[in-house]
């Protein structure tokens, strides 16, 4: 059998994806039922805050102001390479591939680690359940060969499963709100979990920190804007609606948490439960079935961000080698279902290496691996969305179209001012993020892992543009030129194009 049955240069497969699968990719790389189970009971344990719910409605508020610039410029770019192809095209093309060393080295971290918290979990499950005590990286394997199949079959696939789990882990939160809600601590339902005053106090970097881990995952709907039927629409709406959805649904649930212990008992009772806050009060309130049905989902959702974030690494790997910035065998794709082959291999091979090193060296799967690796990839996204916002600038200056000066110029500075003060506010509290055993080293080393690789990558690309200068050139295309390539884009604007070419003239 030749090669050429496993891989093609055809691209990837247009048209195939819209706005809900989007929106679904989006929501379900930042697993609402793990932000719930894990995220939500680890910030009011490890902050303090007991207004800590308002911090995710603080940060999408940031994150919509973001959203506005990179919502006006995923109408000209389209580039499996997402951010990448942003700041390229905004901050020059030695950046751009700085931005793109950031964005593997952030998306890598968070779905390695990941494995961690899976086979942890899994581990749990079955040795309670079924009396099968196996060791957690022999349940993480299982997980990784699931998403690494699932990783090379049709992306409307991907997305179909993806719908379903989300859409069920989204019901089992709605019963734990609704279960709080009904059950308040002393009889009475408390307000003290949404008031401003209590968000601003103690805690609150710790908060902002856990808040940002959360939405890890809700900018990636631009990795898929070569896939979707209509870009110049499908990934903004997407990306406005997985900011409201997340930051509303999240807080919401966080506020739920407290009513349900009591506003100044929630660090206790998270602090010593855990996820069984969340488990414990649907065993005791809807039931053994219930809580049963809400740990296999918990399982599916971290399954459900695997393979998001895996899908994510392997357009930007494609995207990478297609235009040369990697090695070109990257850029193939499978000629049956158009996926990202070779670089969904190389994401799993990666994956696999890791975890088993962290195993081979007995480290804790959570304590270690996953939160190592999800506090790096944290500050590596605030750092990549900083980039970005600032490339919408460079990208817009000079240039004219229908867009707004809030879109054009306002809301992209405002952002970059934001999200630069959240990344700072991260860095001096990233040490909430780890176990208080972690060794001191870790505290800078970790955070330090997506500013050496965009180093890296922006010395890359300067030699990118001093030995092969061709290959310099292409980086970024699809940017607005790419908006006229054949297949790329099967239905243009012909008003958009006519404004396009009289600004270039």
């Amino acid at each position: 059998m030749s090669a050429d049955s496993f891989f093609s240069d055809s691209g990837l497969r247009r048209g195939r994806l819209g706005t809900a699968h989007l929106v679904f990719f989006t929501v379900a790389a930042s697993a609402p039922l793990t932000v719930l189970g894990g995220g939500v009971t680890t910030m009011f344990a490890v902050s303090g805050n007991v207004g800590a719910a308002l911090g995710y409605v603080l940060l999408a508020a940031v994150l919509a102001v973001f959203a506005t610039g990179y919502a006006a410029m995923s109408r000209y770019v389209a580039n499996a390479g997402a951010f990448y192809a942003y700041i390229a095209n905004g901050l020059g093309r030695a950046g751009g591939v700085a931005g793109s060393a950031v964005a593997l080295a952030a998306y890598n971290a968070i779905q390695i680690g990941l494995y961690g918290l899976i086979g942890a979990i899994l581990q749990e499950f079955f040795a309670t359940k079924a009396g099968l005590d196996l060791a957690w990286w022999v349940w993480a394997l299982l997980a990784w060969a699931l998403v690494g199949l699932l990783g090379v079959l049709r992306i409307d696939l991907n997305a179909t499963v993806l719908a379903v789990l989300l859409g069920l882990e989204c019901v089992v939160v709605l019963i734990f709100d609704a279960v709080a809600l009904t059950h308040p601590a002393a009889d009475a339902v408390s307000y003290a979990g949404i008031d401003p005053s209590k968000l601003f106090t103690t805690g609150f970097g710790a908060v902002l920190a856990f808040t940002i881990a959360s939405f890890t995952g809700f900018e990636s709907g631009a990795i898929y804007s070569e896939e979707v039927k209509d870009p110049r629409r499908t990934v903004a709406r997407a990306t406005y609606i997985a900011v409201a959805f997340t930051g509303l649904f999240y807080a919401a649930s966080a506020w739920a948490l407290t009513v349900l212990t009591g506003p100044q008992n929630a660090a206790q009772a998270s602090a010593d439960a855990g996820p069984g806050v969340v488990f414990g009060a649907l065993d005791q309130y809807a039931g053994a079935v219930v809580a049963d049905i809400a740990n296999v989902l918990f399982i599916t959702s971290v399954l459900a961000a695997l393979l998001s974030f895996h899908n994510g690494v392997a357009r930007y790997l494609f995207a990478l080698g297609r235009e040369g910035v990697l090695p070109r065998f990257l850029g193939a794709t499978s000629p049956r279902s158009g996926a990202p082959l070779a670089g969904s291999l190389v994401q799993s091979t990666l994956a696999v290496v890791v975890f088993m090193a962290f195993a081979l060296a007995d480290r804790d799967p959570i304590i270690d691996l996953f939160t190592w690796f999800s506090g790096a990839a944290a500050v590596g996204v605030v750092l990549l969305m900083t980039l970005t916002s600032a490339a919408v600038v460079g990208f817009f200056s000079g240039r004219r179209g229908p867009e707004t000066l809030w879109q054009r110029v306002l809301a992209p500075v405002l952002g970059t001012v934001l999200l630069s003060v959240v990344l700072v506010v991260l860095l001096f509290n990233f040490d909430a993020l780890l176990d208080p055993g972690t060794a001191a080293y870790l505290r800078w080393l970790l955070p330090a892992i997506p500013v050496l690789a965009g180093a890296v990558g922006l010395i890359w690309g300067f030699a990118l543009k001093s030995a092969r200068p061709q290959t310099y050139a292409r980086i970024g295309r699809v940017a607005e030129d790419g908006l006229h390539e054949p297949g790329l884009h099967p239905s243009p604007d012909p008003a958009r194009d006519r404004w396009v070419h009289a600004g270039q003239r």
